[in-house]
């Protein structure tokens, strides 16, 4: 399985991109081309009109990713979801290209932007999920242990808020009233 992750610009520079892990660990099965709204990637257009190419797009499936028999190409769109529905309708060679969609057993755990949609996923969490489709479990374990050490540094988790400063002294200060009894 080959994986093409549509990026938008502003996507490239950011920490938070999770793209950057999906081509970390896949190498060669998996490349990050630049959008451009005026240039269509030339090489995708051809490998999109060959056939065999699915495009992973929430709410607007022809089916859903279990189903990938004949898919050797998937086409992700790496940005904001904001910008990904700017991207998709601005892209007139993705409008035709048979779409897939994910229906996660688990919530995202991606947790270093804000105002994320409730029953999304960043794009690491995608692939490893189409991954786990195919039978690639060990590729899926492979960029699953990358993503958890790459936001695990955020130091939070989605849904729980951070400790208040009052709160964690008074942790700190218990666990070191412990630490000196022993």
């Amino acid at each position: 399985m080959k994986f093409t992750l549509l990026t938008h610009s502003k996507e490239l520079g950011k920490p938070s991109n999770t793209g950057k892990l999906v081509v970390e660990i896949l190498g060669s099965a998996a490349e990050q081309l630049l959008w451009d709204r005026l240039v269509p990637p030339a090489k995708l257009v051809e490998e999109i009109e060959a056939g065999g190419v699915a495009l992973l797009y929430p709410g607007t499936a022809d089916e859903e990713a279990g189903d990938l028999a004949g898919i050797h190409h998937i086409i992700l769109i790496d940005s904001t979801w904001h910008e990904a529905r700017r991207i998709h309708q601005r892209s007139p060679y993705l409008q035709n290209v048979r779409r897939i969609s994910l229906k996660p057993a688990e919530k995202s755990r991606y947790n270093l932007r804000k105002n994320q949609k409730e029953s999304g996923l960043c794009t690491a969490e995608c692939v490893m999920e189409i991954l786990r489709a195919t039978g690639n479990s060990i590729n899926a374990e492979r960029l699953q242990e990358r993503f958890l050490s790459h936001i695990k540094p955020a130091g939070r988790v989605r849904g729980i808020k951070k400790q208040s400063p009052e709160s964690t002294i008074a942790i700190s200060g218990v666990v070191n009233e412990l630490l000196r009894e022993r």
